[in-house]
């Protein structure tokens, strides 16, 4: 495919406006490749955080696609695959517990979101992120948009492969960290994941930044 030039576009903290429909689609029909990034993970007290960047074929429609949390996970079971199968690049990274810690959550999102997109091949003319702030260490001009994992088909697969990886890392994770329950609840701070929390005491696994974990183990070291 050949590409089209691409103008220069000025990183922006504040969102952009949404995309007109279609616009994603246009811009690849005339070689402008559009990189869709969402992430999957950040409230969690454990496991890694997911992130993707997909850059789907024009001439291969997916039908069915939607912000991840809004569809069902046998429907989200059922389009990774298409996606994975049609689009023209897709790379998924993750950023572990020890660094999300080491970063921020915030930090750790932004430095997701840059690798996602540089590991893409072909490259990403532009990514369209979902939400309000960019990177700053995008490897292309890049838009921020509030919604556009409902809004944009590219970030709409984005959202679906980071949550789909995570949530087949969290059911192997269960194995490995019995107790927990992560098969269930992911890793999200729900009364019975703090409630295991409290009995058997942060795994390996758990993000030693985040304040359940880290005040239990602050009580831990006074006594």
């Amino acid at each position: 495919m050949k590409a089209m030039p691409v103008g220069k576009l000025v990183a922006s903290t504040h969102p952009s406006p949404r995309p007109a429909p279609r616009e994603e689609k246009r811009a690849n029909e005339k070689g402008v490749l559009i990189a869709g990034v969402d992430e999957a993970g950040r409230g969690p007290l454990a496991g890694p955080l997911a992130v993707a960047a997909v850059v789907l074929d024009p001439s291969h429609l997916i039908a069915g696609l939607n912000d991840s949390k809004k569809l069902s996970a046998a429907k989200r079971e059922a389009l990774y695959p298409q996606i994975i199968e049609h689009a023209l690049a897709y790379c998924v990274v993750l950023v572990e517990p020890d660094e999300i810690d080491r970063l921020n959550i915030f930090q750790a999102t932004m430095t997701g979101m840059s690798r996602a997109v540089a590991g893409l091949m072909p490259a990403a003319h532009e990514a369209w992120v979902d939400g309000n702030k960019l990177p700053k260490d995008l490897p292309c001009p890049g838009r921020a948009i509030v919604g556009g994992d409902a809004l944009v088909p590219s970030i709409s697969a984005a959202s679906i492969l980071a949550k789909v990886t995570r949530d087949r890392l969290m059911l192997a994770m269960d194995a490995c960290h019995p107790g927990y329950g992560f098969a269930v609840h992911k890793g999200y701070p729900t009364p019975a994941h703090l409630a295991a929390l409290q009995q058997l005491g942060p795994c390996a696994q758990h993000r030693r930044s985040f304040a359940p974990v880290r005040l239990m183990l602050e009580q831990g070291a006074l006594f």
